[in-house]
């Protein structure tokens, strides 16, 4: 979230920039700095009420010395008045602190300065292109029709075990899927992330760290009993392997990596562009996470880019990457960076990845700070970035590697497939 200093500080440049994201802030932005002049005028009432009984409590000794009994006793009740003030003060100062931060997270991550105005996807700022389209001949066929023909992947299988974006992965097609996570794992670690494996499942504290909550809640699978929820991404459990942490100056770069198996509700995704694995309910994927310095980050962000994009180049695919516009970016993103690969059977670009730079946005939520060379202790900034989300980068490569009724594989991926072609 943003932090109640910038929003004080700075309301017009907040209310200009949040504008950039469609998001009108200035009533938000005012109802925030009401709350936050009654927070101070309460925190204000409560020191003075404790320091008049600080002073009382002592006077009673002093009376009490004295032999005054009786202005002793008069000062005992006025403690005491002061005591449930002063309690009654804490506790409409803590029912401000919550309102307070339950307005400001409803406030969305300040844009960058590059993130281009827009209302949506079609306005997103195409940055880069690389690899070369296929050309396809007549018989070309869809991923799912291929997956069904190879018997690689069994959608109808998936439906009956689970339901609909669910779908079970079979012989040289699970082969592909573990080829592919492994792939990408060897990559990420040997550009220096550190592999860790978390749990699928995250508390409530752990959505509001990362942003999750409140905000997709209707987008995550939530087991009400405990009140865990399934990861949306592996960035929620790794970024917040750092919540209530601080950070040495020595300790960075942070970098980490990770598989998970993915888990979205995807409520209302209907129609053709969610056929087959275009749109899952779950799914693989490998993650980025890196936390840094704030001065580090967008350096940080530009190898991460870079990283993502090398992978996606190494398979053959082309691909094209978008900085996002204002209207299409998430809730809590400062700038973001989409892969798409394309689709030659289905002549569309599909998505599979996004990197993004959250600055200071998840650290305030998270309490994750650092002590700079000077001491000083200060928010971090951290990023993520899909490397990459498996569905739609093997629907891509299925079609446009398909030749004479086979699927011939890439090279880089025939040590870990053991096999090239399906």
């Amino acid at each position: 979230m943003l932090t109640l200093k910038v929003i004080r500080e700075n309301p017009e440049f907040v209310i200009e920039r949040l504008a950039v994201k469609n998001f009108d802030a200035k009533k938000l932005v005012a109802e925030i700095a009401v709350l936050d002049d009654d927070r101070k005028a309460l925190q204000n009432k409560l020191d003075n009420c404790l320091a008049l009984q600080k002073q009382k409590a002592n006077a009673i000794g002093a009376a009490m010395k004295a032999g005054n009994k009786a202005e002793a006793e008069a000062l005992k009740v006025e403690v005491a008045a002061l005591k449930a003030e002063s309690v009654l003060l804490q506790e409409e100062s803590e029912i401000n602190a919550k309102e307070l931060q339950n307005m400001v997270v409803l406030l969305p991550n300040l844009p960058y300065k590059l993130v281009p105005e827009g209302k949506g996807a079609e306005d997103n700022l195409v940055v880069k292109m690389g690899n070369t389209i296929p050309e396809l001949g007549p018989n070309a066929q869809a991923h799912w029709d291929l997956a069904k023909k190879l018997d690689i992947i069994d959608f109808d299988l998936g439906v009956k075990i689970t339901g609909a974006g669910f779908p079970v992965y079979k012989g040289k097609g699970a082969r592909l899927q573990r080829a592919l996570i492994n792939f990408f794992l060897d990559r990420n670690t040997a550009a220096g992330y550190l592999e860790v494996e978390p749990p699928v499942m995250v508390n409530e504290a752990s959505g509001f760290g990362t942003g999750q909550i409140p905000d997709k809640e209707g987008q995550m699978y939530h087991a009400t009993a405990d009140n865990f929820y399934m990861v949306p991404t592996a960035e929620v459990p790794v970024t917040n392997i750092f919540r209530d942490v601080i950070l040495a100056d020595k300790d960075f770069p942070v970098k980490m990596t990770a598989y998970t198996p993915c888990f979205r509700r995807e409520a209302g995704s209907y129609g053709k562009d969610v056929r087959g694995l275009n749109r899952l309910h779950q799914f693989d994927k490998v993650e980025i996470v890196r936390v840094e310095r704030p001065e580090d980050s967008y350096a940080a962000l530009d190898e991460m880019v870079a990283h993502v994009e090398s992978l996606v180049k190494d398979l053959g695919l082309p691909y094209r990457i978008l900085r996002l516009c204002g209207g299409d970016m998430s809730f809590t993103s400062a700038i973001t960076y989409d892969f798409e690969v394309y689709s030659a059977a289905q002549g569309r670009w599909l998505e599979i990845s996004s990197v993004s730079n959250f600055e200071s946005y998840q650290a305030n939520r998270l309490k994750l700070r650092y002590k700079d060379a000077d001491g000083k202790t200060q928010l971090a900034h951290t990023l993520n970035g899909s490397s990459l989300a498996l569905p739609r980068v093997v629907a891509a490569l299925l079609e446009n590697n398909q030749k004479d009724g086979r699927i011939v594989i890439p090279e880089v991926l025939r040590p870990y497939t053991g096999f090239d072609e399906i």
